[in-house]
């Protein structure tokens, strides 16, 4: 007892007990571990740098915005689909920062109309384009699939007061370089079968100039949507070849069934080397009450009777089905097909022929003349010819 107190009395109350000092490691340790936040630090404020500049760059593109144009804002639009036709249409750089910004800045209530925009304009000054009245009247006007440069003109003047088919037809196939197409080769006389039909929102002092480039674009949206631009690998041919080829599907075919058949035929002939004979190029640019047998003898370059290959233009403008038709056409008939026995031992059996079967437009085919003379006897038995 007597030597617990003596070790407790002996003790300092004011001793200091030992300091732990940290060794080489643990201060190595931690120096690293504060250069490794500091980095990641930085790191995320060079991010986010980065991002918020990309963000305003996209916002706000460099340099001046470019001459004011037209842009139309359909009944069925909504913001994703103005979005991108925005961008598309060259009057904003990005669709989704354009979402985000519309989102950040409170929404847009989407209203139809037509309004006045400079393209690579602040997205703040387009927004609030957007936001006020449409500055325009419109007037809507279809185009049907099949319809050529001249029955577009005429339906322009016989739904838009003043004006005339004149300017447009003028328009189409005087000084074309104006018109960006990626579909319009050059030295091409006009811009047939570059005009995708469909209706249209118009305003009532529209130019002829605003309108044939609104239908360009449309048609080179489709056709990238249907793969028209790589027509050269699926099918051996360029994209305004393929066209010419549709807008002849376009007038021949009555039904969704014959449009690939019908193109089966033409690429048969054009590898053959054979004339083409489709009654349709004959009435491009002539008379539609001049006899048949006339036009067949008239010297035209659209005359596929007289001449091999395909004419020089499209022969009207071609609507979605009859494009999808040009580039993925029916497979020639199998050898078990009944068609196939007439053909001669050695040759390939291929669809070759055709001529109206019924009232409702539909053809019969034939790999062999001989089976198509006697198909077109039978249409002339009943009425078709």
């Amino acid at each position: 007892m007597t030597d617990i107190l003596e070790r407790e009395s002996t003790t300092d109350p004011y001793e200091v007990a030992p300091r732990v000092v940290a060794g080489p490691r643990f201060t190595q340790s931690l120096k690293r571990f504060t250069i490794v936040v500091l980095a990641l630090s930085l790191f995320a404020v060079c991010v986010y740098a980065v991002t918020q500049w990309r963000y305003l760059e996209r916002v706000n593109p460099a340099g001046d915005p470019l001459a004011a144009q037209s842009f139309e804002v359909t009944e069925t639009d909504d913001l994703r689909s103005v979005s991108e036709r925005l961008e598309d249409l060259g009057f904003i750089v990005d669709a989704s920062t354009f979402r985000t910004y519309v989102a950040d800045e409170g929404g847009l209530e989407i209203v139809e109309g037509f309004y006045t925009l400079a393209p690579r304009d602040h997205m703040g000054n387009i927004l609030r384009v957007l936001r006020t009245p449409p500055n325009e009247t419109f007037i809507k006007v279809t185009f049907p699939e099949g319809f050529t440069i001249a029955q577009i003109a005429d339906r322009m003047a016989a739904s838009v007061p003043g004006f005339t088919a004149e300017s447009l037809a003028a328009r189409a196939s005087s000084d074309l370089s104006p018109f960006e197409s990626t579909y319009l080769p050059a030295g091409s006389p006009s811009l047939e079968g570059l005009l995708f039909p469909d209706t249209y929102s118009v305003a009532a002092d529209v130019k002829p100039a605003q309108l044939l480039q609104r239908m360009i674009r449309l048609m080179e949206r489709v056709g990238r949507q249907e793969g028209l631009d790589e027509s050269a690998a699926s099918v051996g041919y360029t994209p305004y070849q393929v066209l010419i080829i549709a807008s002849m599907i376009e007038r021949e075919a009555r039904t969704s069934a014959d449009r690939p058949k019908i193109a089966r035929v033409i690429y048969n002939r054009l590898a053959l080397g054979m004339p083409l004979e489709i009654d349709a190029t004959l009435y491009y640019r002539q008379n539609p009450s001049t006899d048949f047998a006339l036009l067949k003898t008239i010297d035209s370059p659209y005359n596929t009777y007289r001449y091999v290959g395909l004419p020089p233009t499209p022969i009207a403008n071609p609507g979605r089905a009859s494009i999808r038709a040009a580039l993925a056409p029916a497979a020639n008939p199998s050898s078990s097909n009944e068609i196939c026995t007439e053909v001669p031992p050695g040759d390939p059996c291929l669809w070759l022929y055709y001529v109206l079967a019924d009232s409702d437009g539909s053809h019969v085919f034939a790999a062999t003349l001989e089976q198509h003379l006697r198909n077109v006897d039978a249409a002339r038995a009943s009425g078709l010819l």
